[in-house]
């Protein structure tokens, strides 16, 4: 092994990802690092793909989707290295890239790290590589359509680092989890990801939030780059479920976060902002490929579940059980 990353694992976290999982195991195991695979019950080709790649690989398939958290945390403690980097399947590593994250953690202070994400054009993929933890104002910009009004207000610029030196190393709040490379003693420190967070979303913003609360620096490299093609799992998901999820884990995270004020105004914005989605989606300003039906159904849906009887547990109960093979 190289001495750069000798005590690292990728950590390859996979669900319906036939379209973009030979190329990221193809990179995986082009380095000198062990390789594990967890798979959250995909039903297309993934598996198949993951048992091409080689015997080399560390490979658990998991017979339900146990969300992209819990996977995580099986996967950490599967390891055996001092240095975990998590991928998403449509990551793609090479040594270099891999060897400047590793520099991250010559500092003990490090518990986490991540480099610059770019498109397959090589530009960087600003707004998702790093990203400040959220604020009520910033997710209430989000939720009431101010971003998609004027995308570079303060309050977006900040949330996002739009305006941020992507040339520079630094601390920072929130490496996107779709390549975060995350240190074994501070993953133990916190106990690991948070797994109410399912499937995906906000789950990495909690991770990263409860590292800084225990002291340990999140460190950003841009000499580490990696392409992304992002999207890949999510886009799986029915609109209404995309919509049922990321409220959901919003608000989980602001109760976990903040305080019960700003709970109780994050919940009011979402409800307004419904509304006005509701409102656009009649005059025709709806998500491609998204009828007026789908629409309003997902927005009322998520307005009467969160925002008005602020009680989704048996809603998410039966959205957990639709996402199970066979189901």
């Amino acid at each position: 092994m190289r001495s750069g990353y000798m005590s690292a694992s990728l950590l390859i976290i996979s669900h319906n990802s036939a379209d973009c999982v030979d190329a990221c195991l193809r990179a995986a195991c082009g380095t000198d690092c062990r390789v594990i695979v967890i798979d959250n019950a995909s039903t297309d080709g993934t598996l198949p793909a993951v048992r091409r790649a080689g015997s080399g690989i560390r490979f658990l398939a998991n017979p339900q989707n146990v969300g992209f958290a819990a996977a995580v945390n099986q996967g950490l403690r599967s390891a055996d290295t001092e240095t975990v980097v998590i991928l998403n399947p449509d990551v793609l590593v090479t040594r270099s890239s891999l060897d400047n994250l590793m520099r991250a953690f010559a500092d003990p202070r490090v518990g986490a790290a991540g480099g610059k994400l770019v498109h397959a054009d090589a530009s960087t993929d600003a707004g998702f590589t790093v990203r400040r933890f959220p604020t009520l104002a910033s997710m209430l910009a989000e939720v009431l359509l101010l971003n998609r009004l004027w995308h570079g207000n303060p309050w977006n610029r900040r949330y996002r680092c739009l305006n941020m030196d992507y040339a520079k190393e630094q601390e920072v709040d929130q490496p996107a989890g779709a390549c975060l490379a995350v240190r074994r003693a501070a993953f133990d420190d916190i106990g690991g990801f948070d797994e109410n967070f399912f499937p995906v979303w906000f789950e990495d913003v909690d991770f990263c939030r409860r590292l800084q609360d225990r002291g340990w620096k999140i460190l950003y490299r841009p000499d580490a780059v990696f392409t992304h093609a992002g999207g890949h799992s999510v886009s799986k998901l029915s609109f209404l479920d995309r919509q049922a999820f990321w409220y959901t884990n919003l608000l989980r995270y602001f109760a976990k976060h903040h305080a019960a004020w700003q709970l109780f105004s994050l919940r009011v914005g979402i409800l307004f902002g419904l509304l006005l989605r509701s409102l656009l989606s009649w005059a025709g300003l709806r998500p491609a490929g998204v009828s007026v039906r789908q629409a309003l159904s997902a927005y009322w849906h998520v307005a009467w579940n969160f925002a008005i009887r602020h009680d989704s547990g048996r809603d998410e109960a039966e959205r957990r059980r639709a996402l199970q093979p066979g189901t």
